[in-house]
């Protein structure tokens, strides 16, 4: 079963947000709807990332990865200042 990890932004909230889902394009329209909690206040939410997996642990350890200051870190070089500015 394969999974994708997905780093989300919000030109509103200039904030990102990471997470792992089968159909993200579904997941996507779920957080622009504002029914997840965590980014109701962002909409509206582009991708700007996604990486596929093919085990639900390996998703897992992606997704933490990319919230640890080291995943950040790495956003930040791929992305430049897009994921972090304020």
């Amino acid at each position: 079963m394969k999974l994708f990890v997905y780093v989300l932004y919000s030109k509103k909230r200039h904030k990102s947000y990471v997470g792992c889902s089968h159909d993200v394009d579904a997941r996507l329209a779920e957080h622009n709807a504002g029914k997840v909690r965590s980014t109701r206040g962002g909409a509206p939410w582009i991708v700007v990332y996604t990486e596929k997996s093919n085990d639900y642990s390996d998703a897992r350890k992606r997704k933490s990865y990319y919230k640890s200051n080291a995943g950040r870190r790495k956003l930040k070089q791929i992305f430049g200042n897009l994921t972090t500015e304020r």
